[in-house]
């Protein structure tokens, strides 16, 4: 058998095991082989053997379409009271037969699930205890016994039979329900005398050869184990393993015990795999969470400038999303290895948006108000775009040979090195495209009326009172810090109120030509300031104020 399997395409390698009872085979194929595409060969190569290949009575079955790791759910049987409590009184050849033929077929029908394992227990089974004396006495051999059992159960058609113009259907039925049944069987005649059953033998229910079983605290127990489908998310299919289990059990035996307490089978979750997912995704969530809070923190307080701050940090968050997207499209799991890719990432992502709004405002300082605030935010971005590319490409080929693992190696590592260069791509974007018309809006633009200034705080002191009440994991600690910042930005007096001020903000320099100024215009000299203490900016320009 594992000779002939070495002929399968994209083989690498093929390992047999056997031991009493059973023989495994396990098939390796290369990296590149699909998971399905595998399957289908080994099947036709199963289903293409010579005769001779395997002993009579022996037939090759191909494994569920799962792992190793899809094992994500146990359960064991127990009988509980009506208070949850437990009560025993089932037996475990009662338990292991619910198991088989009740709860495995339904669990086996829910989605994701690839199969349901049942383990510990009894088998149920007749079993039959041949008399070798009556075999002699009446000249019988074991041969003949076992072709009479295998006959008595088993139904027969024997196709039809017309009378009076109708046709009618006859069938044998011959399926064992009862003891009595295999009893009656009939071995052969001597002298029109028929030899049963019964009378060379001793029937009855017996449980079958094991060769092992379910601990569970100390005591035997009976249970299953829910495989997950290869590809499905585990926590989904765990998700809906226990909806079924919540259907089917009111419908689980039930009987009544001898001190007149109900006993009613359910089942009880021993190894949950949920768990551990959720504090595993949980953990990480937590510390990328804690890491961009702490980058948040760290931004405001190097450039001491709130609306800068935000800007900055919002590439975080953009980014991040853009990574479980591409994730999405690209088919790459969202295992702890893919989530640390992303950590990582967060101290070079932010650092695009860091360069970027330092460079603007280092323009619009230089500048002064002179000329136009959209022209400098541009040219303050091309003159560090070319730079923050050529960075984050530096850091992408750096990748490259993570990219080419292959083997175990690649499978760990190279979900880390995708998740990465996606976060790094998504912060280049949002960097390139997101951030300059941002900060025009917000750092080169002014807050020109008051109405603009109370919706920016008012808007960010509302996110710093609910959202500690209405987002589990956002701290209590950052929304008084933004409430606080809010309030002081709100309850602050105007810097400058005066009627200079409000001709500083409304000056225009007009470069003209002729002597004309609109109706209602102040026309002074150049070097000279206006009569509420407004000058010109430009000694080679009128000015003109409109009070």
């Amino acid at each position: 058998m594992t000779t002939a399997l070495l002929e399968l395409p994209e083989i690498k390698t093929v390992r047999s095991y056997s031991m009493f009872g059973f023989s495994s085979i396990y098939i390796i194929f290369k990296e590149e082989a699909e998971f399905y595409w595998t399957r289908s060969r080994i099947l036709e190569k199963l289903n293409s053997l010579p005769g001779g290949t395997l002993p009579t009575g022996v037939q090759p079955q191909l494994s569920p379409d799962a792992t190793g790791l899809g094992q994500v759910f146990w359960y064991t049987l127990e009988g509980r009271d009506a208070a949850g409590n437990p009560t025993g009184g089932w037996d475990p050849q009662e338990l292991r037969s619910t198991q088989d033929w009740y709860v495995r077929y339904a669990l086996q029908g829910v989605d994701g699930v690839a199969e349901v394992a049942s383990i510990g227990g009894f088998v149920k089974e007749y079993q039959i205890d041949v008399d070798p004396d009556a075999l002699r006495a009446y000249g019988l051999t074991l041969s003949e016994v076992f072709a009479a059992v295998r006959g008595s159960n088993l139904d027969v058609g024997a196709r039809t039979i017309e009378v009076n113009s109708v046709e009618y259907v006859i069938r044998g039925l011959g399926f064992i329900k009862s003891l009595d049944d295999l009893r009656k069987t009939v071995i052969t005649q001597r002298d029109n005398v028929p030899i049963t059953l019964g009378r060379i033998s001793e029937i009855g229910f017996g449980p079958a050869l094991r060769r092992g079983a379910l601990d569970k605290a100390g005591a035997e127990a009976v249970g299953g184990v829910v495989v997950a489908r290869y590809g499905e998310n585990p926590l989904a299919v765990i998700k809906r393993v226990k909806e079924k289990i919540a259907s089917i059990s009111t419908g689980l035996p039930q009987k009544t015990l001898a001190d007149g307490t109900v006993s009613h089978i359910e089942l009880m979750p021993f190894s949950d795999r949920t768990g551990l997912i959720s504090e595993t995704l949980g953990t990480l969530e937590d510390a990328i969470r804690d890491e961009i809070l702490v980058t948040i923190i760290v931004v405001a307080l190097i450039v001491m400038h709130l609306r800068s701050a935000l800007l900055i940090s919002s590439v975080l968050p953009l980014a991040v999303m853009f990574a479980f997207v591409a994730m999405k499209l690209t088919g790459v799991d969202a295992n702890i290895v893919a989530w640390s890719g992303i950590a990582i990432a967060i101290g070079t992502v932010v650092d695009m948006g860091l360069v970027l709004i330092e460079n603007i405002f280092k323009h619009l300082e230089a500048e002064k108000g002179r000329g136009s605030t959209l022209e400098t935010v541009y040219r303050a971005c091309t003159e560090v775009g070319g730079a923050v590319l050529t960075a984050v490409a530096t850091t992408v080929i750096s990748f490259l040979p993570v990219f080419t693992m292959e083997g175990a190696e690649g499978k760990l590592f190279r979900p880390l090195a995708y998740t990465k260069t996606f976060a790094l791509i998504g912060a280049i974007l949002v960097a390139l495209t997101v951030i300059p018309p941002l900060a025009h809006w917000l750092i080169a633009g002014k807050l020109r009326t008051r109405l603009g200034a109370w919706s920016l705080w008012g808007t960010l002191g509302m996110v710093g009172l609910i959202a500690p009440f209405a987002v589990s994991w956002f701290p209590l600690w950052l929304g008084l810090l933004l409430l606080g910042v809010a309030a002081f930005n709100l309850l602050k007096r105007p810097a400058q109120t005066t009627m200079a001020a409000n001709c500083h903000l409304r000056v225009q320099l007009h470069l003209c030509a002729h002597r004309g100024f609109p109706v209602g215009t102040h026309v002074g000299t150049p070097g000279t300031g206006c009569p509420h203490g407004a000058t010109s900016s430009s000694s080679s320009a009128r000015w003109a104020v409109y009070c």
